[in-house]
């Protein structure tokens, strides 16, 4: 049973008889094989769900100081982060049905110093759910935005397994 928990069924790893294409004893993910090459270029954004986006927009842009993109408009308002962007999904572009569902799990933010940038958003308001963790590889920081989405200060500054740097 745990098994199939861990493996979403829609990897077609049902572990039933003929259940979308996975069998007992077959536990090889469609997926392993590559069957589908879609020519995925790259992560165009990450969508942070917001109930209030105004709120939302000042607290990413002003407090945190991300680059807001120019092309963000009244709905849909974008922060660019070098290598991914942050899309605040609201209200205002999905409709007044829908519902913001906060990030349990945080998106890293790296920072050159983990407790420099911590002071200064303690010192904005910010609070963080405990102190600066030392994995042994990085330094990390939990906090939340407004709506409760899980972000992080992170700065790794141990070597990777080949030697070279972060």
């Amino acid at each position: 049973m745990l098994r199939r928990l861990l493996v979403p069924w829609c990897l077609g790893t049902d572990f039933k008889e003929g259940a979308r294409g996975g069998t007992r004893g077959s536990p090889t993910p469609k997926w392993k094989g590559r069957l589908v090459d879609l020519g995925v270029e790259r992560a165009d954004f990450v969508a942070v769900p917001v109930q209030d986006l105004a709120r939302a927009d000042e607290f990413y842009g002003t407090t945190l100081g991300l680059e807001r993109n120019p092309n963000s408009g009244e709905r849909w308002v974008e922060y660019e982060l070098g290598n991914v962007t942050l899309a605040l999904v609201s209200p205002e572009a999905m409709g007044p049905d829908f519902e913001a569902r906060p990030h349990q799990m945080p998106i890293a933010l790296r920072v050159p110093d983990v407790a420099e940038a911590r002071r200064r958003l303690e010192a904005a308001g910010v609070e963080f759910g405990g102190e600066i963790i030392d994995s042994g590889v990085c330094h990390i920081a939990v906090f939340f935005d407004p709506d409760g989405n899980a972000l992080q200060l992170h700065r790794r500054y141990a070597p990777f397994r080949d030697g070279s740097e972060p």
